[in-house]
């Protein structure tokens, strides 16, 4: 994900010594040269097409496998004639666990060579001598051992993953009769260095700034790769999860020094980890495990077989859809289609848009609820006739749940969203700040509308006319002014938590087109449908008065947004009355939330 998984051998050393440039074979000898490329062909999963004409050979399997292919290419090497003059007698497929893999090919009638590839620094441990560029056999010294172990660090370094390669010769009379060869374990001591490689994977142009933002957002991106540690802190500190070199445990640590902890000393280190390298798939699964224990929402990426309990037991599991296996995205809840990090940043700033825009709409649902419900009740309860007939509601109705939905639920992602603290799993999902607008709403219709219902006659100046028309006048007037609130409060439920609510309306047409659509409607029932709704027409005048009061929902709801709202949830707040649900609330405070990416 980090990565463009675009692998190509950029540094090579073999012989004891470095080749520059890395296909350069001048100065091996023949023999070195066909163990090299023996080595290369046979003990791989992937594979060549050569195909006739002259044309390019297609090289397939995974970018690792494919660079070193590759690389043999330039050396040389010829994929099926090669693998022609040898047989397989068995193959250790590459192990997650140990870091490498091997092949024991049978060339001639009698003479064996098992090749190794995997971890530089681990296949090295294994080497007890090395092969000059003359093809000789010289013992592994710890002088050579450092000299070998400095470039391996050099390689890393430069952002280079290393990989060795190392043979160990043997006689047929070693290896185990035909029956009996599916057991065979294939001799990984007394190995013969041959040389190291360094494959450059170039960082996805962009993950910088998807990391920037996910760390603005509250997401830790926490590294766990099978990586060297020098190789990990290169990648972090190119990719922005780093932004110390000089870091130590247990900021950047290795797999096996994490696995070795007890649960709760991996719970402490947990929180602090930023790189894990030399990992294995079990590694990460206890990384998920120890951060899931210590209240944190996590979310895990991979693409191997391995990585499937890791991404069942994550909150949320991300598998690649290009590199991933059908197990992988078999346990993950959302497949990568292009295996890129900055889709996951899309992934989040989407989900984020659609939590915030159904809060947008309860907010702008509840206003027009508490309003409609207050106006009725009081009206009802108090003179016995009720403003809103039941027409006039179904309209409101039709405004607060079809067209208010379209218009909020449609608003885009925005860099805002991810600006925000992520929502813990026990926060409710109306906020303090969703209170605090819809009330200053609620009142500000409630107050309007009540005042208009029982000192409408006087304030518009309508009891000197006929008293059946002057009632129904001042019920359209308070009908009109209603839905004209509505209207102006979309705009505000657009930003519940900036000041400014135009902006980016010019990027959501739809929402402009449902403003428009309700106006025109709202309109067309006013002065053509009064039948229909018991209306009837208003002058200009009382069309401008209705305006001007839902106008002042705007500078109300600016000045309302200045007054600063608690932390704590307002419900909880009312819990003190009861001390069991107290303690509750006060257990639920120390639930901050992290959203933490382990790739």
């Amino acid at each position: 994900t980090l990565t463009l998984n675009q692998m190509t051998v950029v540094e090579a050393y073999f012989g004891g010594e470095k080749m520059d440039p890395p296909d350069n074979t001048q100065k091996l000898s023949a023999p070195v040269s066909t163990m090299i490329i023996e080595g290369i062909a046979q003990n791989t999963s992937g594979s060549i097409f050569e195909p006739e004409g002259g044309q390019a050979p297609e090289v397939t399997g995974s970018p690792t496998e494919k660079a070193i292919l590759s690389w043999g290419l330039q050396l040389g090497m010829k994929f099926s004639e090669t693998r022609s003059k040898s047989s397989i007698l068995q193959v250790f497929p590459f192990n997650s666990e140990k870091k490498r893999g091997g092949v024991a090919v049978q060339v001639g009638d009698s003479e064996v060579h098992v090749y190794w590839k995997g971890a530089a620094e681990l296949i090295l441990e294994s080497c007890t001598s090395w092969v000059d560029m003359d093809g000789s056999n010289h013992s592994m010294t710890p002088e050579k051992a450092a000299e070998f172990k400095k470039f391996i660090e050099d390689m890393a370094v430069a952002n280079l993953r290393c990989v060795a390669f190392a043979y160990r010769p043997c006689e047929m009379s070693d290896v185990p009769k035909e029956d009996q060869r599916a057991d065979w374990v294939l001799p990984e001591d007394n190995l013969i260095m041959l040389g190291i490689v360094g494959i450059k994977d170039p960082c996805r142009p962009g993950v910088q700034d998807s990391i920037r933002l996910c760390t603005a957002a509250g997401i830790k991106v926490r590294m766990v790769t099978g990586d060297n540690l020098q190789t990990a802190r290169a990648i972090a500190l190119e990719c922005g999860i780093l932004t110390d070199p000089n870091v130590s445990e247990p900021t950047i640590i290795e797999g096996k020094t994490f696995r070795e902890l007890t649960d709760l000393e991996r719970e402490e280190v947990a929180d602090k980890i930023s790189v894990m390298g030399r990992s294995s798939p079990n590694d990460k699964l206890l990384l998920v495990k120890a951060l899931w224990s210590r209240g944190h929402v996590v979310a895990v990426t991979g693409d191997g077989t391995n990585d499937a309990p890791a991404l069942h037991e994550a909150d949320i599991g991300l598998s690649m859809g290009i590199q991933g296996t059908e197990v992988a995205k078999e346990s993950s809840d959302i497949i990568i289609l292009d295996d890129n990090f900055a889709t996951l940043v899309r992934v989040v700033r989407w989900g984020r848009s659609v939590y915030a825009n159904i809060q947008k709409f309860i907010q702008f649902q509840l206003t027009v609820n508490v309003a409609a419900l207050i106006i009725n009740v009081v009206s009802a309860v108090s003179s016995g006739d009720v403003p809103l007939n039941a027409v006039q509601l179904l309209w409101v109705n039709l405004i607060m749940d079809t067209l208010g939905a379209l218009a909020l639920a449609t608003e885009p992602p925005n860099n805002h969203l991810m600006e925000r603290a992520p929502v813990g799993r026990r926060e409710p999902l109306i906020t303090n700040i969703m209170w605090r607008n819809l009330l200053i709403m609620a009142f500000y219709q409630v107050a309007i509308l009540l005042t208009l219902n029982f000192k409408g006659l006087s304030l518009l100046r309508l009891e000197h006319g006929n008293p059946a028309h002057a009632e129904m006048l001042k019920n359209t007037f308070i009908f009109n002014t209603f839905v004209l609130c509505q209207v102006f409060s979309e705009f505000n439920a657009r930003k519940p938590d900036e000041l400014n609510i135009f902006k980016g309306i010019a990027g959501n047409r739809l929402f402009i087109a449902i403003i428009a659509i309700t106006v025109v409607l709202q309109v067309l029932i006013i002065e053509f449908l009064g039948k229909f709704t018991t209306t009837v027409r208003l002058s200009w005048q009382l069309w401008l008065v209705s305006i001007g009061l839902a106008f002042i929902s705007w500078p109300l709801a600016l000045v309302g947004k200045l007054i600063p709202v608690a932390d704590r949830p307002l419900l909880d707040m009312f819990s003190c009355c009861c001390p069991a649900k107290k303690e509750a609330g006060d257990a639920k405070e120390d639930d901050g939330v992290k959203h933490i990416e382990v790739v």
